[in-house]
């Protein structure tokens, strides 16, 4: 149950980025003023740092969970190869 949580987080995370990503592009794409392009570009820098901090969280917490011996990083399984 709690492996399906970690990959149904990840799986929609991952989703939401790239919703996000286009569009904001769409967006951006229609916007004349200079300071909404901005706030569209820092828009778009924040979802890529969560979505890059989202899938490298899950499989550095297998890595390290089954290192220190935790249960829960034994059923975990983010890595996809």
């Amino acid at each position: 149950m709690i492996s399906g949580f970690f990959q149904i987080t990840t799986a929609l995370g991952i989703m939401g980025l790239v919703v996000v990503w286009q569009a904001d592009s769409l967006v951006e794409m229609f916007t004349m003023n200079i300071e909404q392009k901005k706030s569209l570009k820092q828009h778009k820098r924040t979802a890529m740092k969560s979505a890059v901090i989202l899938v490298i969280l899950g499989p550095l917490y297998t890595v390290a969970g089954s290192a220190m011996g935790l249960p829960l990083a034994e059923c975990v399984d983010l890595v996809p190869w």
